[in-house]
C-alpha cells in the first residue's frame, strides 16, 4: 500500500485528502506542522509528500530543501499545491511537481503513479 504524507495546516482540506486517498487505498499520514516534517517522514517512511506551499511555521520549500539535504529522505518524490502560481520557486527547491489548488483529488493517484517507481 502507497503512504502518502499530507503536509498542510488547512484541517478541512487535509480531511478531505485524508477521506479521498484512504477510500482509493491508499495510507495516509498527516503532518500540519512544517517543523514536524523531516522527523515524521524519517519515523513514518512515506512513499510520496504532498505539501502545501504556506504553512502557518514555515514555507513549504523551506522543508523541501530541508528533505533534499537529508541523507535518507533527499530522493523522496514531493508534490507542491498552492493557490497561487509559485511552480518555479517550488520546482527550483526542488519539488518533482507543482499543482494549482484547487485541484481535483480524483487527479492525485496519477500523479503519484507518475512519480512512484513501478
Amino acid at each position: 500500500m502507497t503512504k502518502v504524507m499530507i503536509v498542510d495546516d488547512d484541517a478541512v482540506t487535509v480531511s478531505l485528502l485524508e477521506t479521498l486517498l484512504e477510500l482509493d487505498g491508499y495510507e495516509v499520514v498527516v503532518v500540519r506542522r512544517g517543523i514536524d516534517v523531516v522527523p515524521e517522514a524519517e519515523a513514518k517512511s512515506p512513499d510520496i509528500i504532498l505539501m502545501d506551499f504556506h504553512l502557518a511555521d514555515m514555507e513549504g520549500v523551506e522543508i523541501i530543501k530541508a528533505i533534499r539535504s537529508h541523507a535518507t529522505l533527499s530522493a523522496m518524490p514531493i508534490i507542491m499545491a498552492s493557490g497561487m502560481d509559485v511552480s518555479d520557486e517550488a520546482l527550483a527547491a526542488g519539488a518533482n511537481k507543482f499543482i494549482i489548488k484547487p485541484f481535483e483529488p480524483s487527479d492525485l493517484p496519477e500523479l503519484f503513479n507518475s512519480l512512484l517507481p513501478g
